[in-house]
């Protein structure tokens, strides 16, 4: 009784009614994210000479084909909850697989970064990892209003109590979710995260003196959410797993040594190109369509 009473109080709202006209919440936040995460992107990128038409034009190819491809990954490790064809398209009733999203999207954005120089690409990348840190914060709002991402029973301090409303998960592993069920929701778990993150990269790009160097950001977001993803992925008890790893666990375990490679490696190449007068930035004009890529033997 005790657990019950101290839990979250969790009801879905999976509808935002405004008496004219009811919104998805799924599909309203998710956009929401996507414009918060595109704007700092932009507003970095613009101060490393990268302009905002650029990087909005760059995240709307990345997010779309992003889109796309987590929606596919969802589909093909859910086929057994699809009553019908149709329902492989409704994504605003939710359903996005981030592990197939992230690979789509970096698919996306390489045609346009083979043609920036190294130093102009970092700064681009970490401007997106600055905006998607609290893009992906604000967009598992959404995955918590739907009913999703459920985690095992727990007396854990931020487990929700379920009070009612439709759901996307109707159990709990083996177990019919009933009212007064606490459970783990891992969805809230990685809203908190998240936030967390995009403080702390508010703090390294903008709270201090000195700014970092290029690739920083970058290697922290790989660094703390490949962990932090992870370890609240461990909690699920609804999603697919391989060999006991859910999709977006086998991406952290790449996320770690990829932000081993870049503060250990990509760093000292991208501040020898600043002690060498690399010159940053790009024409508004200048994307895929390039005559010839630049010439780089290293990222």
């Amino acid at each position: 009784m005790t657990t019950m009473l101290t839990a979250i109080p969790y009801t879905t709202f999976p509808e935002i009614d405004l008496g004219f006209v009811s919104l998805r919440t799924f599909g309203l936040v998710v956009a929401l994210g996507v414009l918060v995460g595109a704007w700092l992107a932009a507003r970095y990128g613009e101060e490393h000479g990268i302009p905002r038409d650029t990087t909005y034009s760059l995240a709307m190819r990345m997010v779309l084909v992003g889109v796309i491809g987590s929606r596919i990954t969802w589909v093909l490790t859910h086929l057994d909850e699809l009553e019908s064809p149709f329902e492989a398209f409704a994504i605003w009733q939710g359903g996005l697989q981030f592990s197939g999203g992230f690979v789509f999207a970096v698919i996306a954005g390489y045609p346009v970064y083979r043609h920036w120089n190294r130093l102009t690409r970092w700064h681009s990348l970490d401007g997106f990892a600055y905006g998607l840190s609290i893009g992906l914060g604000i967009g598992r709002i959404g995955c918590y209003a739907v009913g999703e991402h459920f985690g095992s029973l727990t007396s854990f301090p931020l487990a929700v109590r379920y009070d009612g409303g439709s759901v996307r998960e109707p159990t709990l592993g083996d177990v019919p979710l009933e009212p007064g069920m606490v459970f783990h929701q891992t969805a809230l778990y990685e809203l908190l995260y998240m936030v967390v993150l995009f403080l702390l990269l508010t703090y390294v790009l903008y709270g201090r003196k000195v700014r970092p160097g290029p690739g920083v950001a970058m290697a922290i977001f790989t660094a703390f959410y490949g962990v932090s993803r992870f370890a609240s992925d461990a909690l699920r008890v609804n999603d697919e797993r391989v060999l006991g790893l859910t999709g977006a666990q086998y991406l952290c375990l790449a996320m770690l040594p990829t932000s081993a490679w870049i503060w250990f490696r990509v760093r000292k190449q991208l501040a020898g190109d600043v002690a060498a007068g690399m010159p940053v930035g790009v024409e508004p004009a200048e994307t895929e369509n390039s005559e010839e890529p630049v010439d780089e033997r290293s990222p």
